[in-house]
């Protein structure tokens, strides 16, 4: 028989119809007349019949038609919310979907796989798959060696050996002997009352990484999870049915254990999960709606799930792609501010930079050559002022190999230590199924993925510091050469004037930001775990340092386009000009004041799909077959886009056929 289900205030109710003709009216009266059922005056709803209220759907929020039927507006076991009118324990108090976010990036259901076998998945794969383009499958060598551990953990408990976490308490009570009576319920016991976070959920897409990472260190094998539960996990990942999972509570020792324990918490069916097909809603529903069951948690399995650093490694991964992006595309934006600030190319001079061969300074002075002035791409601006005065430029020109070069070499340094903790086994204690034993160590301390986006975020950060005191030399009349602010008629128009006072706020925030946040240790667990690694925090801010980044830089891309039209008819290089033309497809020349927040969002937005990138990197490699004989970037962080797959991916892809 078809259903429904409905959330009405805080509950979810399942509402069968054997008549599809019925209409979305006879739903909502239906789901309101199970919801004051038993409840002390009708709930203060009064009569359902006099009740005012609409119907809208959980994902998305569309309001549906009071008269349509159901037969033309809904499919069976669809979820659906009743809004009552002016009531304050409505959805429109407490929506099924916290925040809107989520909404931006639209699902589409992916129809290939990435292998897991837990050692060769990348920072690249992760997000790729937080962005819901792949399923996941196991090797059949993953599956052996989780098999493996699994036997071991069931012989335990069969000779009833006194095991840290499989057949004792934990922290604390790690010498409390548990009969093998209450084994299941000692591992879900451990679930819920770890799952204590507080703060904002992770959204689908940060979720999603989370439980693919799990996955991905289960499947190494020393965890003793078994492969019926890693399956189950596999299939609610495939399904994109991902828990409630707040962002706050992680002290990064004994690894995430609130955020991780959220997570298993919706697989067991409990608290609440998304899915593109319900938005929020209670996990048992969410997981009965895609033809899933609940995880049932055997001896070990509840530790397994919830004890390591996957949530400071995920929100690291996207971490390090995001800088990745910012920091290539940042020399592209500051090129172009050079042209448009009429500065040198000499100091980019290879010669120059052999003499201090730090990889990033190297490359992004080489990217500054091949994007600027030369017998490849002439510039007119160039030719303008070849015979000025000028002997040098200003250190936020001149310097930006020295400075973006660091830059470039920290994200290298980062990402190595994120890969490695992408695949590293981070359970406790660990399953050695081929000695036979288990080993108590301490691989959850998340120190070295804390210290490394701590590090990440500092380096960074710098970016936006030199990008922003650029937008003030092009701003400022007595800098630039240029009219004050951007813009004609100065006085009438107010142009960037506050755009750089934005952007000044951005890199003021991040400087606090930037305080390292595992330089922090507080004992917890009765001093049980003495010292923590603070790195769910500095995985967090590292996050928002780069994301203010991203905006700064768009600011700066907008006011080195605005200072082209006051340079006109003079053109520059062919690929700066490629990139002021897909600036200007999102967002005109600025002729008088207008609401200028779109234009950075639209630019911003530009900087995350590296559609800057993208333009100019043909031209850059270009230039690099023409001048190193080898074809190959010279930084470890210069990837280049479109590379052949990796034999992983290659596998993943011929599975398809």
């Amino acid at each position: 028989m078809p259903r429904f289900t409905v959330h009405v205030r805080d509950e979810w109710l399942t509402v069968p119809c054997r008549d599809l003709s019925r209409t979305v009216q006879w739903l909502g009266l239906e789901a309101l007349k199970r919801y004051i059922k038993n409840k002390p005056d009708n709930g203060g709803i009064g009569s359902v019949q006099e009740a005012s209220f609409y119907v809208r759907r959980c994902q998305g929020q569309g309001l549906l038609d009071a008269d349509d039927t159901l037969e033309d507006t809904l499919e069976d076991n669809d979820f659906v919310e009743i809004v009552i009118v002016g009531d304050t324990m409505s959805p429109d108090f407490n929506p099924s979907q916290p925040g809107s976010g989520h909404l931006n990036s639209p699902y589409r259901e992916p129809n290939e796989y990435i292998l897991l076998d837990g050692n060769n998945l990348t920072s690249t794969d992760l997000v790729s798959l937080g962005k819901g383009l792949y399923m996941i499958k196991l090797t059949p060598e993953a599956e052996k060696k989780v098999g493996q551990s699994r036997a071991l953990i069931e012989n335990i408990v069969t000779e009833n050996k006194v095991v840290y976490g499989i057949t004792t308490g934990f922290g604390k009570f790690a010498r409390t002997v548990i009969p093998n009576s209450k084994l299941k319920e000692l591992q879900e016991n451990l679930v819920r009352s770890h799952s204590a976070g507080v703060g904002k959920p992770l959204s689908p897409e940060r979720s999603r990484m989370l439980l693919a990472l799990r996955i991905n260190v289960l499947a190494k094998g020393y965890s003793g999870i078994s492969l019926d539960t890693l399956h189950q996990m596999i299939e609610a990942f495939n399904a994109s049915c991902l828990s409630y999972v707040p962002e706050k509570g992680t002290v990064g020792a004994s690894g995430d254990l609130a955020p991780l324990s959220h997570l298993a918490l919706g697989l067991m069916g409990e608290g609440k999960m998304w899915s593109p097909k319900s938005g929020w809603a209670d996990a048992k529903y969410v997981l009965e709606a895609h033809g899933l069951k609940p995880i049932s948690l055997k001896p070990k399995e509840g530790l397994a799930l919830i004890n390591g650093t996957q949530m400071i490694t995920s929100l690291g991964a996207e971490a390090v792609e995001r800088a990745l992006a910012i920091a290539r595309q940042a020399d592209i934006i500051a090129a172009l501010t050079l042209e448009v600030l009429k500065g040198t190319t000499k100091a980019f001079d290879s010669d120059i930079h052999e003499l201090r061969p730090h990889p990033g300074q190297k490359e992004v002075a080489f990217r500054f050559r091949s994007l600027l002035d030369s017998d490849h791409h002439p510039s007119e601006i160039a030719e303008s002022h070849r015979f000025c005065d000028r002997v040098q430029d200003a250190y936020t020109l001149r310097c930006c190999p020295q400075v973006h070069g660091v830059v470039n070499d920290t994200i290298a340094f980062a990402k190595n230590i994120i890969d490695t903790e992408i695949n590293s086994a981070t359970d406790n204690p660990m399953v050695f199924a081929e000695r036979g034993e288990t080993i108590s160590g301490g691989n959850f301390h998340g120190e070295y993925p804390a210290k490394a986006l701590d590090y990440l975020a500092i380096g960074v950060h710098e970016l936006a510091a030199i990008s922003e005191r650029r937008i003030e030399r092009l701003c400022n009349p007595s800098l630039s050469e240029l009219p004050a602010f951007l813009v004609c008629e100065g006085g009438l128009n107010s142009g960037f004037m506050i755009a750089h006072c934005t952007a000044a706020s951005l890199v003021s925030e991040n400087k606090v930001l930037c305080h390292p946040s595992s330089v922090d240790s507080l004992s917890t667990s009765a001093a049980t775990e003495d010292h923590v690694s603070m790195g769910g925090w500095a995985a967090r801010k590292a996050l928002k340092v780069i994301e203010h980044v991203e905006q700064v830089l768009s600011i700066e891309l907008l006011a080195a386009c605005q200072g082209i039209e006051f340079l006109r008819p003079l053109r520059t290089t062919t690929p700066l000009e490629k990139v002021y033309d897909l600036v200007r497809s999102v967002a005109k020349p600025w002729i008088r004041d207008r609401f200028m927040a779109p234009d950075i969002e639209a630019v911003h937005r530009l900087l995350l799909d590296q559609k800057i990138w993208k333009v100019a990197h043909p031209y850059i490699e270009k230039y690099r077959m023409e001048h190193i004989p080898e074809s190959r970037p010279v930084s470890p962080t210069a990837f280049v886009l479109d590379s052949p797959a990796s034999p992983r991916k290659r596998l993943r892809n011929e599975c398809d056929h």
